[in-house]
């Protein structure tokens, strides 16, 4: 164990899902490395909390869909470690017209890449999830291999794993300054670390740390409603009853696509969100609600009436979650300048600053 003035091979800041694999995988490599967090964990401030995520193969892109295979292991890997439950099969069902260009791009990438997947008729869909209201000439398609990863118990499971390999994992240490050099030295509110190489996953405090070096990255904070809707009949949306996770595209209702998983991470209630947000501070995430949030529960509330009419059509449980997306510019530069702005692509954010 590094004692906090002693040389290590890496400092990693953010101790979500992407800093902890990183940390990990440093551990498993017989790397020094120590995992600083600035809150106490755990908590519920970032984009990696709460109970449940949606796993799945099912994506537009091959380069995703062959990634998830390593993806798949290593969580199998984990789970063995561990000696603990950290997915479950139940399959993701994806819902949109027939004519959907993006539902019929992901049938083609899944039949590219050899996934085990099946397209279902409207009919079809009635007589295996009846509690399912579809639209006229709306059809699914099954990714078999879809399913959920506890996202809770994961993160337990890489913080254990990290100790147990030999690694450092520090709460409750606010990063107030870098300095890069060789080696580079990293400034708590209490501490001095120094390491070889700097690792930044801190999402939404990302550009934080970087502006004071001259960075930022083009990323935008959001600020996602995670709400969860009371079963008529308890268990009527649940696992035992074969309900899968879904995804709808394109809805007519929603421009942005609404997921759902099977209920079962608060008793009787089940989990369905708009995959929107609007711009957050993250040091301000559970201010009162802005009339944008109230919109999207107002999509979410008619998509639950309209189409999943065993569940109450107002959330019972909302809570809140961060994400931190790219901001695609013009020229799609790695670094920018503040105020950059262009489309928006949801992929977690990472910077390595390494001293060479």
């Amino acid at each position: 164990m590094a004692a906090q003035n002693d040389l290590c091979d890496a400092i990693v800041i953010g101790a979500g899902t992407q800093g902890c694999f990183t940390a990990y995988h440093l551990a498993k490599h017989r790397k020094r490395g120590i995992l600083l967090e600035q809150f106490f964990l755990p908590h519920s401030r970032g984009s990696s909390h709460g109970q449940s995520r949606i796993i799945r193969r099912a994506y537009p892109e091959d380069f995703y869909t062959q990634m998830m295979e390593e993806c798949y292991q290593i969580w199998a890997q984990l789970e063995h470690e561990a000696g603990t439950q950290l997915h479950r099969q139940t399959g993701l069902l994806l819902l949109g017209m027939k004519e959907n260009s993006e539902l019929k791009t992901i049938q083609a990438t899944l039949s590219r890449q050899g996934v085990e997947h099946q397209c279902l008729s409207a009919e079809e869909l009635k007589q295996r999830f009846p509690n399912v209201q579809l639209a006229r000439g709306e059809v699914g398609l099954l990714d078999k291999s879809g399913g959920v990863l506890y996202a809770d118990r994961a993160l337990r499971a890489l913080q254990d794993a990290i100790r147990r390999l030999g690694g450092l994992v520090c709460d409750g240490e606010k990063v107030t300054d870098i300095k890069p050099g060789r080696p580079v030295t990293v400034r708590s509110a209490s501490r001095t670390y120094r390491a070889k190489s700097l690792i930044i996953t801190a999402g939404p405090w990302t550009n934080r740390l970087l502006r004071p070096l001259g960075m930022e990255l083009p990323l935008q904070t959001l600020r996602i409603n995670v709400c969860y809707w009371r079963e008529k009949v308890p268990g009527s949306y649940g696992v035992s009853r074969a309900f899968p996770c879904f995804l709808g595209l394109g809805l007519s209702a929603a421009p942005h696509h609404i997921y759902g998983l099977p209920s079962g991470e608060y008793p009787g209630l089940m989990k369905v969100c708009y995959h929107h947000g609007n711009d957050a501070d993250p040091e301000a995430r559970d201010c009162p609600e802005a009339c944008s949030d109230i919109q999207d529960i107002g999509i979410l509330s008619r998509f639950v009436r309209d189409r999943l009419p065993d569940l109450e059509p107002q959330p019972a449980v909302v809570e809140r979650c961060l994400y931190t997306v790219r901001v695609w510019a013009a020229a799609g530069p790695a670094l920018s300048r503040p105020g950059n702005r262009g489309r928006r692509h949801t992929e977690p954010a990472r910077l390595r600053l390494a001293s060479v």
